[in-house]
């Protein structure tokens, strides 16, 4: 059985170089990643629901974080805790949307594995507020890890997503939220909406990614 990933995985290519760059040693794996285009598999009206379901959620992902990035540098608190809760609501989403296949307890870890991330994107926030390389460092060291550490899990429990591949995909989302908050720190609006609109593709990259996977694996809860 070949490996899955959805064919728009090509846009992946065009999103990595400058965001992956800044995740150390990000960029030498991605690299190799933006090479490979794996088979896809047939779309049926069930894929296309759950790809869209996932597309929604993992974009809500991005644009909530986002908000959380916006106000926390406005100094408006309220609105950040707000936009915050809202992340953590929907990573509890995306951690649901894997129950029907996987179980209870794989959901419950894919909400610790999306918490950990988001807490070190706000390391990294909090530390470029700060202007503290050091911290900034050790943000960087948690976003990277637990890139790894979702693409372990991820690849372990659907064959059909290859660990390395997957990685590099969160390497580069991560990287895309570091460059947004420097951008957005640096008030480099312009360059930050073109930041926005590469990640906002990217999301589509991940969740293609997954529902295919997820299809191939269980065929009879997609016919």
């Amino acid at each position: 059985m070949k490996p899955f990933i959805s064919q728009r995985f090509v846009l992946a290519a065009a999103l990595f170089a400058a965001p992956a760059a800044l995740l150390v040693p990000a960029a030498p794996a991605l690299a190799q990643h933006a090479t490979h285009v794996l088979a896809q598999a047939p779309a049926s009206a069930k894929v296309t629901e759950t790809d869209d379901a996932l597309r929604d959620l993992w974009v809500g992902h991005v644009f909530w974080v986002r908000n959380v990035v916006i106000e926390t540098l406005a100094k408006n608190n309220t609105a950040a805790k707000v936009a915050e809760e809202q992340v953590v609501a929907n990573a509890k989403q995306i951690a649901a949307a894997i129950e029907p296949y996987y179980g209870k307890a794989a959901s419950d870890k894919m909400f610790t594995l999306l918490a950990g991330h988001y807490g070190a994107v706000k390391q990294y926030l909090d530390a470029t507020i700060a202007g503290s390389q050091a911290k900034q460092d050790a943000a960087l060291k948690n976003l990277t890890e637990n890139a790894g550490q979702i693409a372990a899990f991820l690849s372990s429990a659907n064959p059909n997503l290859p660990l390395e591949t997957v990685r590099g995909l969160l390497l580069a989302h991560g990287g895309h939220h570091v460059q947004e908050i420097q951008q957005l720190h640096a008030k480099q609006y312009a360059q930050e909406a073109q930041t926005w609109d590469a990640m906002r593709k990217h999301m589509y990259v991940i969740a293609d990614a997954l529902a295919g996977a997820i299809a191939k694996q269980f065929p009879a809860k997609f016919t």
